[in-house]
């Protein structure tokens, strides 16, 4: 609920008085830059803490003040109320800032103006919102030119302010605005908006406050203070929007940390050809090499630069027209990154010739590019190797392995754009980002392309390959966010018009339509038509280091779910040490198998059945043959048949002969997921589970025989809930064993039902191992099916804030996590030293590996191609429990 227009004229008188209003008692919700460097980022979110930061350190910043982050909280938890005492708080903090500046806010004559912006305690690219030039009104305009001598100044000043303040606090549809500029520009024979005189402004100006009385139904407010009150407000709102709520649940943000709001005094980059605005990095951010970094434009606004409306000229080209203000600019860099020891991510401005920074925060940078300035810090002593280890988002390094175009392809590019952001991805056309969200959720592979992309596309981002632009830079929010998600990104490419009436693009001279494929390459900027051979990239030698010092720091062993040859070749080559699940029946789906399965099913008794899995048996030798020798020396647990056997079988409508459809039918389950399936096979059919023992055992001679080394031969029985399964199961693997020879072998089970879990000390009787399935112990201890839950309600608990995380995905820690405490308690009271690990997807997940290593497991097993990010995330748990030790000795 908004608040009255009583509470909004409080706000109005005491902003304009000279007096300093003495606070009420109780909390604090504001702070000058100069006075907040020791209150934290939590308190001051980033951009105030960074404000406050550079203040006390003696860089050039305007002055200002912060609103916190608990005013932001309480502001929600009061129903959208400014919680009391806040606006004399802001009244006495806008007081001192007219003193600083020698300018009054509201002033007819000379205004002091000021932007509003937001700043969470967690980076948030381009989520919330800023307004620029608040202060400025029809009398204050006149004020501002003939102060600055510049009426086309002042103009653009105000046409800005009444656009931003549309779109954040009136509601207005920004293309709107978008569309009159174009128009305008059109009539007036002009391309840039720079060419627009003050005249034109002043006509522009006029339209704007038409479209914002058509759509806010309400006349633009001309008192600044109202204007200051509502643009709060509106930042504050801009925390629970809906684009915001996806990137939160995307990078794992809570959603109660609330926005800071950063007051700032005006400084202008768009007052003429002395004057402008940029973002630099004090490294590059895509590939992480030393020197300064970005972009910047004459003559402009900072929103000109991240919004893609006018192409920028690159920072090195910033010592041409600016040399006085690049020197200073290159030397403030410098302090910052030894201050932070971190690459920083800056905006400045110059206003006629005068440096300014606005903003100083850790950048977002690619996998390839954290990775490099990690390393090099290290070299530079700046840095241990433990904080660089822990500076990688463990999830970043999946970029790292994202494909790239066929260095042999043979292809033509049709355009081409800035490399804003690494990799290769082929898909479909779409051009909006609601379909590439409903596409991509089923499964389509899609390419987003847009003229320029905003915060409101980011859930179409998330869904989609890759992205292209036809306007932005390097610092556009595309770029920064595709670098962000390791997703590749073309900005910028001038060669792609698009016709959004009739849904069709142009690429270089190749028309095309929605839904076409085409191809980019967001390492080199190309843009192809139609699809391009794709390979997986290759690791460098930062990505080596960084991980093998990681493997010096960890615990917990990290291995990898292999069920081929290949697999476990790949898995070995990301550094696996060993294989956690090895799926036995993926290789039964192979198509000179499944006939011999299908027979084994089909069987009318148990010696027809041996008959056909004696077929078998040479077959399942050999792919065990070969996975011993890919992991040659390490340990390899293999899972004995899991599935029910009607998923060997067609569909009913597909059987190929009466026979078949009454076997199908006979197999049929209500539910068969908690039906015939896993050790309850081998217990019905052992003959199956003989086999599968004899065939192991076989392989694991014949590979020691060729190479002298012995395999680490694991055998696991799954589903076991109850200790006598698991004792006839051993039993009936020992003797197969022993018939075939005395090769070494161990025999555990999968722990994944919630009685294997309370009776883990009974069942670790028969077990030489546990390895926990929580895909499956998620499922029954949550009670959801996983392909119905992910195709049903799952995306609506999470959009509701029911779950916060997929718990396929992420750990359900307080449930199944409990659970797997309980087990791991009760088993090591029965063998202290039984070998524990996981073998789900949660195996490569980083929040549930630092989970396994704090519940004291032995390994984590995941996909081959996250074993990089589980050897890093292993080596994190590690540095994190080493943390909490020295602060509790401390204390």
């Amino acid at each position: 609920m908004a608040p009255s227009v009583a509470s909004e004229q409080r706000l109005v008188k005491t902003a304009k008085i000279d007096v300093i209003i003495p606070l009420r008692m109780g909390e604090r919700y504001v702070y000058d830059f100069s006075e907040g460097s020791d209150l934290g980022r939590d308190l001051l979110g980033g951009k105030g803490i960074g404000l406050a930061e550079m203040t006390g350190i003696g860089i050039p910043v305007p002055a200002g003040f912060t609103v916190t982050t608990a005013a932001c909280v309480a502001y929600m938890k009061e129903g959208r109320r400014l919680p009391d005492g806040l606006e004399d708080e802001v009244a006495e903090h806008m007081s001192r800032l007219a003193e600083t500046a020698g300018k009054r806010f509201g002033d007819s004559k000379d205004p002091l103006l000021v932007s509003v912006r937001s700043g969470a305690a967690v980076s948030m690219p381009g989520m919330m919102d800023t307004i620029l030039n608040l202060g400025l009104n029809d009398e204050a305009v006149e004020g501002l030119a003939q102060a600055t001598g510049n009426r086309r100044f002042a103009y653009d000043a105000y046409r800005r302010l009444v656009q931003m303040y549309g779109d954040v606090v009136g509601g207005v549809d920004a293309h709107r605005f978008e569309e009159a500029i174009a128009e305008l520009k059109k009539r007036k024979g002009v391309v840039q908006d720079v060419d627009l005189g003050a005249d034109d402004l002043e006509e522009l100006i006029a339209g704007f406050k038409q479209i914002y009385r058509e759509d806010a139904d309400s006349e633009f407010p001309q008192d600044p203070a109202v204007q200051l009150a509502a643009a709060i407000r509106a930042v504050f709102d801009s925390w629970d929007t809906p684009r915001a709520q996806v990137y939160r649940r995307a990078n794992g943000i809570p959603d109660d940390l609330g926005t800071a709001v950063n007051v700032v005094q005006m400084v202008f980059g768009n007052k003429g050809e002395d004057s402008g605005t940029g973002v630099a990095f004090t490294r590059d951010p895509a590939t992480g090499d030393p020197g300064p970094y970005g972009e910047f434009l004459a003559n402009a606004q900072g929103e000109d630069v991240v919004a893609g409306i006018r192409t920028p000229q690159p920072i090195a080209q910033m010592e041409e027209r600016f040399p006085e203000a690049h020197r200073e600019l290159v030397e403030t860099m410098r302090r910052l990154e030894e201050h932070y020891r971190e690459m920083q991510d800056i905006e400045f401005t110059i206003e006629e010739g005068r440096l300014y920074l606005l903003q100083t925060r850790s950048g977002k940078r690619t996998a390839q590019s954290a990775l490099r300035i990690a390393v090099d810090m290290v070299d530079e002593g700046v840095i241990s190797k433990d904080e660089a280890i822990g500076r990688i988002d463990p999830k970043q390094l999946d970029q790292l392995l994202h494909p790239m175009i066929d260095p042999k392809a043979d292809f033509e590019v049709a355009a081409k754009g800035l490399n804003a952001s690494p990799g290769a991805a082929t898909g479909k056309v779409v051009l909006d980002a609601d379909s590439a969200e409903d596409r991509g959720r089923r499964g389509e592979d899609v390419i987003l392309v847009r003229w320029e992309t905003t915060p409101d596309d980011i859930h179409g981002l998330l869904e989609a390959r890759g992205v292209l632009t036809a306007q932005g830079g390097m610092t556009s929010h595309a770029a920064v966010v595709a670098r962000g998600m390791g997703k590749p990104c073309v900005a910028g490419c001038e060669g792609l018009t698009i016709d959004l009436d009739s849904r069709r693009l142009k690429i270089g001279k190749r028309e095309l339509a929605e839904g076409d494929v085409i191809t980019i390459d967001g390492g080199t900027g190309d843009v192809i038509v139609g699809a391009v051979n794709l390979v997986a990239p290759q690791i460098n030698e930062d990505f080596e280091l960084l991980l093998g010092w990681a493997d010096e720091t960890r615990r917990l062993r990290v291995r990898a779910n292999a069920d081929t040859p290949a697999d476990a070749a790949k898995a070995r080559e990301f550094g696996a040490e060993g294989i956690g699940l090895c799926r036995t029946e993926h290789m039964f789906m192979a198509e000179d198998r499944l006939p011999l399965v299908r027979a084994m099913i089909m069987a009318s008794g148990e010696d027809e059945r041996r008959d056909a899995l004696a077929k078998l048996l040479p077959h399942q030798q050999e792919d065990f043959e070969g996975i011993f020798e890919a992991m040659a020396g390490l340990p390899v647990t293999i899972r004995l048949l899991d599935p029910p056997l009607h998923e060997f079988l067609p569909p009913l409508e597909e059987a190929e002969s009466p026979e078949m459809a009454r076997r199908i039918r006979a197999l049929r389950e209500a539910n068969p997921m908690l039906g015939t399936r896993g050790c309850r096979l081998g217990l019905l059919f052992p003959e199956i589970y003989e086999m599968q023992v004899r065939a192991i055992i076989r392989a694991a001679t014949a590979v020691e025989g060729r190479t002298g080394e012995a395999p680490l031969v694991e055998i696991m029985h799954p589903l076991v809930g109850f200790a006598e399964e698991l004792r006839r199961l051993r039993e009936l693997t020992v003797r197969t064993a022993e018939e075939e020879g005395d090769g070494a072998y161990s025999c555990g089970t999968m722990i994944e039902l919630p009685r294997a879990c309370v009776r883990a000390d009974e069942i670790a009787d028969h077990a030489d191992f546990f390895s926990f399935g929580t895909n499956d112990l998620t499922q029954t201890t949550l009670g959801f099916s996983r392909d119905d839950a992910e195709g049903k309600f799952l995306t609506h608990y999470l959009d509701e804030g029911i779950l916060r995380q997929n718990p396929f995905e992420t750990l359900d820690q307080t449930g199944v996590g409990e659970l797997m405490a309980l087990a791991v308690e009760r088993a090591r009271t029965v063998k202290p030293d039984l070998k524990m690990g996981i073998c789900g997807e949660h195996g490569g997940d980083p929040s549930s590996v630092a989970f396994c290593h704090r519940l004291g497991l032995d390994y984590v097993s995941c996909s081959p191609y996250r074993v990089p990010l589980a050897r890093l995330a292993a080596a994190q748990a590690t540095l994190a429990e080493s943390s909490v030790g020295a602060v509790q000795a401390a204390t």
